[in-house]
């Protein structure tokens, strides 16, 4: 590898973690001839294995499916049924697409998590993502999921991490305010991509996806995900907030002094609630935004406002 010049990729560095050591000697060359771009889905060992050996000399992208700014904000509601794997969002009909989510889920619990070291029966592991996707949304309870699985805390707890470092789960980590009132400590779990949470609930068209009990909680997902995608916010900037007492904030985005804060609604004709202004003075918000289904944009009261979703990409500003 010592002659190669300009832009060398090595994809799927997963099954060959022994190069990163080489990489190491590579990347500290006085003026290296090339750069390295690595792809490989992620796995403890590899990341484990790139911190040791490339710490100050790597990078990293966590690239995502499509989304509305690729795709126009008009294909929103395909773009959440279908959701953002190429082949499944482009597919000729809703069956056809649901067939390719139905096969990426099966060969990625049976080949592609044994291929990065993760010894679990592929049977369990299916059953505990499918039993996430009818939590998605909500706070993180280990002590209900063991007791359905029949193991220790600690082992649900693991599976968890292990989906999550596998980039097909997200944990959004709780903020703590400096307030009197108690609040909620744990995460609340997410299945990154909506078309496989449809795929993991059977829901292959839009039809069966808006009526199903998750309608609200897999829309607010997606929603979550296109604002922190148009914010460029990473995962140690984003939240949620909620308080024991009901106050709650779908979503906190945290970035110097400034918080921006956002409630998800699936309405087209959202209203200022009392948990609303009860997160805006509690958590000092710059301003907050209820991001719902309709197609306009207008203020609710100072500084709450009604974002349409097909405006998102107009009113949301970067960070």
């Amino acid at each position: 590898m010592r002659g190669l010049r300009g832009l060398v990729i090595i994809d799927e560095i997963q099954h060959r973690p022994e190069l990163f050591r080489a990489l190491r000697v590579l990347a500290d060359r006085e003026d290296p001839p090339c750069r390295f771009l690595v792809l490989g889905s992620a796995s403890p060992e590899l990341l484990k294995q790139s911190s040791e050996t490339l710490a100050g000399r790597i990078v990293y992208h966590e690239l995502g499916g499509f989304s509305l700014d690729e795709v126009g904000v008009r294909a929103d509601d395909r773009l959440w049924c279908r959701g953002g794997f190429p082949r499944s969002y482009l597919a000729r009909t809703d069956g056809d697409s649901m067939e390719w989510r139905r096969g990426f889920v099966r060969t990625f619990v049976e080949r592609d998590l044994p291929a990065l070291g993760i010894r679990i029966a592929p049977a369990a592991l299916r059953r505990f993502w499918t039993m996430l996707a009818h939590y998605h949304g909500q706070v993180w309870n280990s002590a209900e999921f063991a007791r359905a699985f029949g193991v220790a805390d600690t082992t649900v707890r693991h599976y968890l991490d292990l989906l999550s470092s596998a980039l097909v789960l997200r944990q959004l980590q709780p903020w703590h305010a400096n307030i009197a009132k108690r609040q909620v400590k744990a995460p609340k779990v997410y299945i990154v991509d909506s078309g496989l949470l449809h795929a993991l609930l059977n829901l292959p068209r839009q039809t069966d996806v808006e009526g199903h009990p998750t309608s609200g909680a897999s829309w607010e997902g997606f929603a979550i995900a296109e604002i922190t995608t148009r914010l460029r916010a990473g995962h140690g900037e984003c939240f949620f907030w909620a308080t024991h007492t009901g106050a709650e904030l779908d979503l906190l985005v945290v970035r110097g002094g400034e918080r921006r804060g956002f409630e998800i609604k699936r309405t087209t004709s959202p209203r200022v609630t009392p948990s609303m202004r009860s997160a805006l003075a509690d958590l000092k918000l710059d301003s907050l935004d209820v991001v719902h289904a309709g197609d306009l944009t207008f203020d609710l009261a100072p500084r709450i406002r009604a974002v349409g979703m097909s405006r998102l990409l107009e009113d949301v500003p970067p960070l």
